[in-house]
């Protein structure tokens, strides 16, 4: 079987990968396995060209944090190939470190850059500013909330959902991204008021029971 069809079915046989998981490995193999070693048997399969293949990436430019996962990917179906099913001697991935992402520090704004951030952006997404800087939000946690999670009594913003957008324009509504995600976070008191004002002109009237 060709290793591109191979990690197709390893992808599909997994049920329980999420939404975002799923269209990244599919995106990986679209991408950066597919065209180069796809069509390779997995028994012709080596340490040297997957070597070569990994060099081959990062000679033409695409970032090393995106071969580290196209590699992480590679290698968990080869492990599979090797130890369920039986279809290849040895896993051939045996680059040390090559699974390892090592991303750069993202700078982080401060209290007057956020302020500020919100005060320049429509006002429609003023609250997501506000949201993610003084509440720890994730933009996803953010989309999911809805009226009820927003509770102007106690200053607590209820996080039940995430809302993804798929790679087919398909907004999804999910659980968040970890078991502990859902949680209740309590806001700052100035921001009952910035709720207040984004429910009032942002948001439908609650439905009467």
């Amino acid at each position: 079987m060709p290793v591109g069809e191979y990690i197709g079915r390893w992808i599909e046989e997994r049920p329980g990968l999420a939404i975002r998981t799923v269209e990244l490995y599919e995106g990986l193999l679209r991408n950066h396995i597919g065209p180069h070693i796809g069509q390779v048997m997995l028994g012709d399969m080596s340490a040297a060209r997957v070597r070569t293949w990994r060099k081959d990436l990062l000679d033409a430019g695409v970032g090393a944090v995106t071969v580290a996962k196209a590699y992480r990917l590679l290698k968990a179906a080869m492990n599979t190939a090797h130890l369920e099913d039986g279809l290849i001697k040895s896993n051939p991935c045996v680059i040390k470190g090559a699974s390892a992402e090592k991303s750069p520090e993202r700078p982080i704004a401060t209290i007057k850059e956020a302020l500020k951030a919100a005060d320049a952006i429509q006002p429609r997404y003023r609250l997501m500013v506000l949201l993610a800087t003084f509440a720890s939000l994730r933009f996803a946690e953010m989309v999911g909330l809805q009226r009820q999670d927003l509770d102007l009594v106690n200053g607590v913003v209820h996080v039940r959902r995430q809302a993804i957008q798929t790679n087919k324009q398909q907004i999804i509504s999910t659980d968040p991204k970890s078991a502990a995600g859902k949680r209740r976070v309590i806001v700052p008191p100035f921001m009952v008021a910035e709720m207040t004002a984004h429910l009032d002109r942002f948001v439908k009237p609650a439905k009467s029971a």
